[in-house]
């Protein structure tokens, strides 16, 4: 008798409420299927992730495991849970070929492992892809319909808030003060971006993760348009219909500080390396950065030294 591995999916980029079945709706629907028809589960497999793009590891790992195991099937609800992409769905197809995937078994869709049920399988495959496609080209047509219309069709940046109502951004009345008058701090000149970042922590201000803030984000949001009333959309500038924060003219003249000082530091405090950006890391190849240290000796004399150290800019590799 054939063993098969029952494989539940759900989409977690989909409101909940819109999915036919959940997980465990799945597992009990395909159960009842399995019980009446005799069909022996070896192993359940489930995985909360999108089909849209091939890199599932659960998924993955159920198709390498058929090569390893005395596991000919895959019973699962519909198709369109083991793949909604051109890979996966060439994979179960290319299985079938090979002869490793010998039976697929669903409760809502006729399968068998032959040349018509291989090409009406690849249908439903192409079907799957072609409503992911078309829901994506659709949701991008509305949003930018949405930026013509000058509304904001995002997340609200800091200092605003999303309005369920009009399904406009809002000045959120804690923080955007609070942003207002950083913004036009930095336009004076008279303060660097770190300390700016600085300054906004110490008010309170985080990133939706509730976290700090850092010299990066805060760059960011002096460089973002939507605090004097435009916003930028798929790359292109659009004028809002939201409430500014600030005039134009501050907004240039931070821009005309940011780009006069490297990485919006006062150029008083901008420090010179001869080797900085001229060589790199012997094993992840990425740029050395440098920082200068003092010594103090109990004689009272003293010693600069100046170090260069790898930025580790990629995680993955140590070195």
């Amino acid at each position: 008798m054939p063993k098969y591995f029952l494989y539940a999916r759900k989409s977690t980029d989909e409101d909940s409420g819109k999915q036919i079945h959940s997980i465990e709706d799945q597992i009990a629907l395909v159960t009842e299927h399995c019980q009446k028809e005799g069909i022996e589960i070896e192993q359940v497999f489930t995985e909360s992730q999108t089909a849209k793009v091939p890199g599932r590891p659960v998924f993955d790992q159920m198709l390498d495991q058929l090569k390893d195991r005395e596991v000919t099937g895959i019973v699962c609800w519909h198709p369109d849970r083991l793949a909604r992409n051109s890979v996966d769905g060439g994979r179960i197809i290319y299985l079938l070929d090979q002869g490793i995937l010998q039976y697929l078994k669903f409760p809502t869709f006729w399968f068998e492992n032959t040349t018509q049920g291989k090409f009406m399988l690849s249908l439903s495959f192409s079907q799957a892809k072609y409503y992911v496609d078309s829901l994506s080209e659709n949701v991008t047509r509305g949003m930018t319909q949405k930026a013509k219309r000058g509304e904001f069709p995002g997340m609200a940046p800091l200092g605003y808030l999303n309005d369920r109502n009009t399904r406009k951004i809002i000045p959120n009345p804690k923080t955007a003060p609070i942003i207002k008058q950083a913004i036009k701090f930095y336009s004076t000149g008279e303060i660097s971006l770190k300390n700016l970042a600085i300054w906004l922590n110490r008010k309170g201000i985080t990133n939706r993760n509730g976290q700090r803030l850092w010299s990066s984000q805060t760059h960011r949001l002096l460089m973002n348009p939507i605090y004097y009333g435009g916003f930028l959309w798929n790359g292109e500038l659009y004028p809002g219909n939201h409430q500014p924060l600030i005039t134009k003219k501050i907004y240039d003249l931070n821009q005309s500080i940011l780009k006069k000082s490297l990485y919006g530091k006062s150029p008083k405090n901008i420090k010179q390396f001869i080797f900085k950006g001229l060589i790199k890391c012997a094993e992840c190849h990425h740029p050395l950065t440098a920082e200068n240290h003092t010594k103090h000796y109990k004689n009272g004399t003293k010693q600069y030294f100046t170090y260069y150290r790898c930025t580790k800019a990629d995680r993955n590799i140590k070195c």
